[in-house]
């Protein structure tokens, strides 16, 4: 991790491990290869060279101890936080940075190379927030499970859905190639945020199209606030199911990773 200079913003890398997740209890304790996800979680934002610390915010007693035992900074936050934004503005309230990257728990095949993209935008003075989109593959296009995202031209985000975007009106009458067909981009549920964005979050109404979507970026952008979304080469999987631990369990025990 890089240590920040007077001339350089300071960047807070931060794990939001919330242990009573809906769909797959305690997952981010789950064994994946014979370590807790949060381990890989972990290993990979340490190594991203542009974050000058990265600590794990956590509503369970048990995972802080689990953070004790490896020595990785933990902050115990408010089991009744709703998001991962709102327990990466809890940690904000007590540890200043000028950028904080909301890194999710349940990320195991993150990569260091996916964090110094999602902090490239901010090379521009005027983004505020950031995310990462990747293509997306043909089976997920039109997956709910996997969001989609579309920009303007300069990468500030239109919306996003769980529903296929932009959809292709003319897809069954008209001969298609591979050129003509339009680009499908998967979201990738990782943020940063300049402190004044981050700090107005919770204080924003949670939005119609954010409830309907159950998508929480959604509630920057129905109130007026930029996000801006940096492409990268790759995929991951959110381990929200039994079947996704296994899957990415056989990506992690491969020779190569995804």
């Amino acid at each position: 991790m890089a240590e920040a200079t007077p001339d350089s913003p300071s960047i807070l890398g931060v794990i939001p491990a919330r242990l009573a997740s809906t769909r797959l209890p305690r997952k981010v304790l789950r064994e994946i290869a014979g370590r807790p996800m949060l381990a890989w979680v972990y290993e990979a934002a340490s190594a991203c060279p542009q974050l000058d610390r990265v600590l794990i915010a956590t509503d369970s007693e048990e995972v802080a101890e689990l953070c004790h035992r490896n020595s990785w900074p933990v902050q115990l936050t408010s089991p009744d936080l709703p998001s991962g934004t709102d327990r990466v503005h809890a940690v904000a309230q007590h540890i200043h940075a000028d950028i904080y990257v909301n890194i999710q728990g349940d990320e195991p095949l993150l990569k260091p190379q996916h964090l110094t993209d999602l902090l490239r935008p901010f090379a521009h003075p005027h983004v505020d927030v950031s995310t990462l989109k990747v293509l997306c593959t043909p089976a997920n296009i039109t997956n709910p499970n996997a969001v989609k995202v579309v920009t303007a031209a300069d990468g500030r985000a239109l919306y996003f859905s769980r529903a296929t975007i932009p959809y292709d009106r003319d897809a069954s009458t008209r001969d298609r190639d591979a050129s003509a067909a339009p680009p499908y981009w998967k979201h990738i549920g990782l943020y940063a945020y300049r402190k004044a964005a981050l700090q107005q979050f919770p204080t924003l109404p949670h939005s119609i199209l954010e409830q309907t979507e159950r998508l929480e970026q959604l509630r920057f952008l129905e109130n007026g606030i930029n996000l801006y979304v940096e492409p990268t080469d790759f995929d991951t999987i959110g381990v929200d199911t039994e079947e996704d631990l296994r899957h990415v369990e056989s990506l992690l025990r491969a020779p190569t990773r995804l």
